[in-house]
């Protein structure tokens, strides 16, 4: 043992623990009540955190239930208002609609009072014009017909214009009202993927299954539109909506009093140009049945001047017998003899004689140069009273046959 003992201390790397610390009963029963009291104090901070823990579970749970059921209502509430907002722009859609068939249905009717002012009035109306221009003579002139004519012309001429530009306000105004449409089908898209998307959330729950949390770092809120902006989009839609409509019931309100208007100004001068018509073809069929009348008389005073002129012919005939009577009888007197070749009465009165009947003779060609003269007055006159009458009959022709019929076919209508 002595040498194991020895051995053991020749080797230096063995250590021998401390002896461990000593403490008195004392410090032993002050250790023990200290621990006791630092469990006693540990109990009772567990206790207080443990109820913190609770009432604040309890708080948390009441906040968010309440969060969720405000978010329930407000989302419920914007639903409400997205859709009165949604029938609000259904129901001005609709009038927009009614609108925009209503203004076509007008348009219809400028078109055809345009068709029908083109296609009738206007050609009629250039046709009479061109038809009085194939007027004869003194009977070319411009009348009351003219004028009229001219003046229906200028107002069909006016009238189409306005019903053009008309024409082409209402299909400004039906732009814009379509342009209205496509802004509020839009926003009713919008709000139909609005209704859908909140009508979800409405539906979803804390238990479903379907729900995740966001760990990103983008915002879960990117709107930058105020719910006043928002509002005031929707309102400007439907301001704008109204607007329109009644700018185009304005339109409305003015095509009706165009029409009326256009129509009866129109029915006012076709009228008058038709009396215009009436009293000239009156005062044409006057005129030429004085003409008719003068003409008869001249052609009947004609034939009286011809047989005036026969009458003097045979006049100056017979007279030629009387003349040579006279000169035969001064002849064979001149062959009396001697003292029996004297002027007595039967000398003077055979002279007397062949003077009367020579003066006689040259008064009777006289009157008959003036009676043929007057034949050719009366017959150039017969032959100007026939073209008069030729003239009339065809400014007759014209005003009431071509033109009057013509006339007839011009319906003014309120279209």
């Amino acid at each position: 043992m002595a040498i194991n003992r020895s051995k053991l201390i020749e080797h230096a790397l063995v250590a021998i623990p401390p002896p461990p610390a000593r403490f008195t009963l004392s410090e032993w029963h002050l250790n023990n009540r200290f621990r006791n009291r630092i469990c006693l104090d540990q109990q009772k901070l567990a206790d207080s955190v443990i109820a913190e823990s609770d009432r604040l579970i309890d708080v948390v749970n009441e906040k968010t239930d309440l969060n969720k059921r405000d978010a329930d209502h407000k989302l419920h509430e914007k639903i409400k208002d997205i859709e009165f907002n949604r029938d609000e722009i259904n129901k001005q859609r609709k009038e927009v609609c009614m609108e925009i068939d209503n203004l076509n249905t007008y348009m219809d009717r400028l078109h055809d009072a345009l068709n029908a002012l083109k296609e009738t009035a206007m050609r009629v109306c250039k046709k009479c014009l061109i038809l009085r221009e194939g007027r004869l003579g003194i009977d070319l002139c411009c009348d009351a017909i003219d004028r009229e004519l001219k003046k229906e012309y200028q107002i069909l001429e006016g009238s189409q214009n306005l019903l053009r530009r008309t024409l082409e306000q209402a299909n400004e105004q039906v732009r814009r009202l379509r342009s209205t449409i496509y802004f509020m089908d839009r926003d009713l898209e919008d709000k139909g993927n609005v209704l859908k998307i909140d009508s979800q959330n409405c539906s979803l729950k804390e238990t479903s299954l379907n729900l995740s949390i966001y760990y990103g770092f983008a915002p879960l809120d990117p709107s930058n539109i105020t719910l006043e902006e928002w509002e005031q989009y929707t309102r400007a839609n439907i301001e704008k909506a109204a607007k329109e409509i009644n700018s185009a019931r304005q339109l409305r309100s003015y095509v009706d009093t165009l029409l009326k208007q256009v129509i009866e100004d129109l029915c006012n001068q076709y009228h008058i140009v038709n009396e215009a018509f009436r009293k000239r073809i009156e005062e044409t069929k006057e005129v030429k049945l004085k003409l008719e009348v003068q003409h008869s008389e001249v052609a009947r005073q004609a034939n009286e001047m011809t047989r005036a002129i026969t009458r003097l012919d045979k006049a100056i005939t017979e007279k030629e017998g009387y003349m040579a009577l006279a000169h035969t009888r001064l002849g064979n007197r001149a062959q009396r003899p001697g003292m029996e070749l004297c002027k007595d009465l039967v000398e003077i009165t055979l002279a007397n004689e062949v003077g009367e009947l020579r003066q006689n003779v040259a008064t009777l060609q006289q009157q008959r140069a003036e009676a043929e003269a007057s034949l050719r007055y009366l017959l150039k006159t017969q032959i100007q009273l026939e073209e008069d009458i030729n003239i009339k009959t065809n400014t007759l022709k014209i005003d009431e046959v071509d033109c009057m019929t013509l006339r007839q076919s011009v319906d003014y209508h309120s279209f």
